[in-house]
Order: C-alpha cells, then structure tokens, then sequence
C-alpha cells in the first residue's frame, strides 16, 4: 500500500490584524482567538467562495483565518486574498496523499490534519473551528464558540436527507443526534456543527482518511463524551451555520489570441480581462486551441479581431 504521507508546506503567516478597524470589531482585545480553519483545492469557484468567506470574517474582532490549500504549490491567489482581507492568517500547501489523488474522498483531511499541526506548534489558547470554503454563517455563530470550555456543538443546515443535523438536548445535555445517516457513529454531526477549545485539543487528537467519519473519528480522538458537549444555538434549537454549496462550474477552454488583443490601440483592458479570467481559473485561454468566440453588436456576431480594429 502506498503511503499516506504527504509533506505540507508553510507558506505564509501573518499575525498582525491590518484591518481599518470599526466599532463592531475595536476595543475587543479581551476575546478569545478564535482559528478559523478552511480546507480548501483548486477549481473556478475557489477564490469567489473564499471572498464571500473572508467578507463574513472581515466582520469578525479576533480571528486567525488559516487556509490549507490541496496542492503542492503556494497559491499565489490565495496569497493575494488573504492579504486583502487584512485579516490574520495562515496559508498552507497541503496535498492530499498521492494514492487518493485521482478520487473526491476523503475530502479536506490532508488540510485539516496540516491545520492542526500548526495549531499544536504555535497556540496554546483559542478556540478551533472547521469552516469549509463553501459555508454560510451567521456573525451570531462567532460570538457564540467563543464560550467553548472543551467542544461545543450546534445545529448546520442543509445537510442529507434530513436537511438539518444537529444534536438533541434534554434539560440542556447532548442526549442523541438528528441526522439522517447514522455510519454506524458516535457522533454523527457535520464538520460545521462543533467547535474545540484549542486547550482541549489532546496531542492524540487527529482525523483519519476515512470517508464519512471523519468528524467522528476526529471527535473520539479528543476522548470526550456526551455530557461533555457543551450545546450552543439556544440549546440547539437555532441554525446558524449552513453548508452551502455553489453549482459546479464546467471550465471551458477558448479560442482567442490574448496576444494580438492586447497590441490593439485602446484594448488593454480587454486583454487584461481576458488574463484575468484566465488566471483564476474561470476558463483556458488558448491562440490554437479551444471553442470559437465571439463579440456581439448590434445584435450580430463577429470574431473579435475582425471586429475590434473596426469599432468607434
């Protein structure tokens, strides 16, 4: 069997917070940090999940956003990004294990397992949470994990058949868990439906390439147990957090000479754009290569470099 191995790579810490700060987020030094972290992979929606993301985090007084990337390059993208938000942060290269390269599943593991390495070496106080690049959440989320003394859980919405998973509580413990695939699990809860007090967080605690237990095994291997679950979102019974998921987008491939565009009098900035669109991922742009295009006017279409030189 191959080996589950993979070498991340630290590729950028920022500590300082470099927002314009506001009322909503001045003034609150005395909070608890709390390390956002994001497994993330390449593909068209990456950067404009994880803009939506940061813009919820700007709101955010004492956050450390840590992004684990699933490839072995430095995403200069993603760089970029970060560094927008202001926010502090930490980018990480962590490809998944080459033997579950050509598969979807286990998804995010290699990233999470690099976050929480980091975490061991570099915080000793704080609150863990796992945020997928494609969740929805409520401010009112962030106030609330920022209580947890050991893990917290709550309810996420949009999840299985069920549309909801979250515990249930009786006279405020954890007594069972509503979730429309059991697995066989002890704690069958969503990624976004906890969070950990980094205190907490045991040198045996990791999480396994196992499909479909990965919260689970994550969980069991804090050792905790039911009534140490400390539920939130007025005893559960709130949805503050919701996995969303964006339609996947086909990457089409164009045939259009960026080159000559931009040695057009006055079309760099449609050159640009092509660059632009081109660099994010949004579409291949090849001079050879690729679907035929077209720019539209007057209700007409024509190939670009035959109509642009024309226009006024």
């Amino acid at each position: 069997m191959r080996p589950l191995h993979v070498k991340s790579r630290l590729c950028h810490v920022n500590l300082i917070d470099g927002r314009n700060h506001n009322e909503a987020i001045a003034n609150k030094s005395d909070l608890k940090m709390i390390y956002y972290i994001t497994p993330t992979y390449p593909r068209p929606e990456q950067i404009p999940e994880l803009t939506r993301l940061g813009h919820t985090l700007m709101h955010v007084p004492r956050i450390h956003w840590i992004i684990a990337d699933d490839q072995s390059l430095c995403s200069t993208n993603v760089l970029n990004l970060l560094r927008r938000t202001g926010l502090p942060f930490t980018h990480i290269s962590s490809p998944k294990p080459y033997v579950y390269k050509g598969t979807n599943f286990p998804r995010g593991v290699s990233n999470r397992r690099a976050a929480l390495v980091w975490l061991r070496e570099n915080v000793r106080e704080g609150v863990m949470y796992f945020g997928d690049d494609d969740n929805t959440v409520d401010l009112q989320l962030f106030d609330e994990i920022r209580r947890t003394k050991k893990v917290s859980m709550f309810p996420v919405g949009l999840i299985g058949d069920y549309g909801i998973s979250a515990p249930i509580i009786k006279d405020g413990k954890v007594v069972a868990f509503f979730d429309s695939w059991p697995g066989s699990r002890t704690f069958p809860v969503d990624m976004a439906g906890f969070a950990v007090n980094i205190e907490f967080l045991t040198p045996t605690a990791t999480m396994p390439y196992s499909a479909g237990h990965e919260e689970d095994k994550f969980l069991m291997s804090l050792g905790i147990k039911l009534d140490d679950i400390e539920p939130l979102a007025d005893n559960c019974s709130k949805v503050l957090v919701w996995h969303t998921k964006t339609v996947k987008f086909k990457k089409p491939n164009l045939k259009i000479d960026i080159e000559r565009i931009s040695k057009l009098p006055k079309y760099e900035d449609f050159a640009n754009l092509l660059k632009e669109t081109s660099r994010l991922g949004m579409a291949g742009i090849f001079s050879k290569n690729g679907s035929k295009t077209f720019i539209i006017k007057d209700r007409k279409t024509f190939e670009p470099l035959s109509l642009l030189p024309t226009l006024v």
